[in-house]
């Protein structure tokens, strides 16, 4: 994975707009090649059994009728 140049205020906004979804432990990790952010509320991350694409590039993973991640898709452009 290659080291980039962050633009911390992209990540404050996330940090804001997370802050209506329900509290509880998650672990991320950025893809900077790929330009994804994977955010997952379970350690170890457990394996979907289901997902839908938003309009705006989110993939909202589930197992069962629980969401367990999230995908987020272009992150840079936002």
């Amino acid at each position: 994975m290659a080291l980039t140049q962050v633009n911390v205020d992209s990540y404050l906004n996330l940090a804001k707009a997370l802050q209506t979804v329900e509290q509880r432990p998650c672990w991320m990790m950025f893809d900077a090649e790929a330009d994804v952010l994977y955010i997952n509320f379970q350690q170890p991350a457990v394996v979907a059994t289901d997902s839908e694409v938003t309009d705006n590039d989110i993939v909202i993973r589930y197992a069962d009728d629980e969401v367990i991640g999230l995908t987020i898709l272009s992150v840079s452009q936002r």
